[in-house]
């Protein structure tokens, strides 16, 4: 049992009620709620003297904050964690929500980048947030690796798959590489390769380096480790991160404090750091998964909340994500129902596809 779960059974009614509107009255308008205002609207009818000493109750649990010494309460990220696990109403998504990403996915589907772009454009506009989507991973198995030295700090991977695909990929290779290191690098890779992909062959080659480290000369080693870095991905097609939306953000910031946050949030983006993880957050089960804060390393600073969703192909296996990333007041209830339709309609379109 969840320990936010098991506080919420706990409590008796009118302080679960108190909790709820709380951070109902804060996701709406993203002001400090009140005593005052709460008499005005609680069940039963209760003093703003009763009502400031559940509150209190409360902060002291780590459930609610307050920012200012005369104003009301704001939930933590432990009180909006415990209130998305226990209290949040999921809805359905409306007929004019599903209409404006429907229209997104145009007829051209074989134009796979084409409609992550205008998939990702619609999610912004129709969550007013910032959209992202983690676009997929070519998965064919690989027929061919070679690594080419452009420089002492530069070279290129060129990889070519069974079904006459080509990539070209710019990478740093470890410091003192030579062109012999590299070959031997390659050798390395191609006698694994056949009838992998480069999920496979992720495994596969760090099993073998395990088993084989003493063979294997230590250049030759860190190539292979560069190798696997670049499939990873720093943001480039096919795997690349589209992010819309951004003066949604900025448009729903609340001060200074708040602005500074997004604008750290947007940096992040923008350096691609920890990219990566999007997928690894979402590798846990189906479905749409929300990441308050710190809970997501990447947001970490911003303080943003990350309602995200895989998408699958045909095999049922995770290839990409999409999401909608805000301030920690995001509108949960009804962003979850757009993400999880949006992530299926991709997954749909992409295994049609293919």
């Amino acid at each position: 049992m969840k320990e936010g779960t098991s506080i919420l059974d706990e409590m008796n009614d009118r302080s679960r009620e108190v909790f709820r509107r709380v951070v109902e009255g804060y996701l709406e308008s993203g002001d400090p709620v009140g005593s005052r205002t709460l008499t005005r609207s609680m069940s039963e009818k209760v003093s703003a003297a009763t009502i400031r000493n559940v509150m209190q109750d409360l902060e002291y649990l780590g459930l609610l904050g307050s920012p200012h010494v005369s104003a009301g309460r704001i939930p933590t990220q432990r009180g909006l964690r415990m209130f998305v696990d226990g209290l949040l109403e999921v809805g359905d998504l409306n007929a004019q929500d599903r209409q404006k990403i429907d229209e997104t996915m145009g007829s051209n589907t074989s134009d796979v980048g084409g409609m992550l772009d205008r998939i990702s454009t619609a999610l912004s506009g129709v969550t007013r947030g910032a959209s992202l989507v983690l676009a997929p991973k070519h998965e064919a198995p690989i027929k061919h690796v070679e690594f080419v030295s452009l420089g002492h700090d530069r070279a290129l991977v060129v990889l070519v798959f069974a079904d006459g695909h080509v990539e070209n990929r710019i990478f740093t290779p470890p410091a003192g590489q030579t062109p012999s290191s590299m070959r031997e690098a390659a050798n390395f890779l191609n006698a694994l390769i056949e009838g992998k992909t480069l999920s496979d062959l992720q495994t596969a080659i760090r099993r073998e380096i395990d088993a084989r480290r003493q063979e294997i000369d230590g250049l030759a080693h860190a190539m292979v480790e560069s190798g696997l870095a670049v499939w990873a991905g720093e943001g480039e097609a096919p795997e690349r991160l589209i992010v819309r939306g951004r003066a949604n953000l900025l448009h729903v910031a609340g001060g200074d404090e708040e602005l500074d946050r997004i604008r750290t949030l947007f940096d992040d983006l923008e350096r691609k750091k920890d990219i990566a993880e999007f997928l690894d957050l979402t590798q846990q089960g189906e479905g749409v998964r929300i990441f308050i804060g710190s809970e997501n390393k990447l947001f970490s600073l911003s303080g943003s909340s990350l309602v995200v969703s895989p998408y699958m192909n045909a095999d049922r296996k995770i290839i990409g994500a999409v999401g909608v990333i805000g301030p920690t007041r995001l509108n949960y209830g009804r962003i979850v129902p757009i993400v999880d339709y949006t992530a299926q309609l991709v997954g749909r379109m992409i295994s049609d596809r293919s």
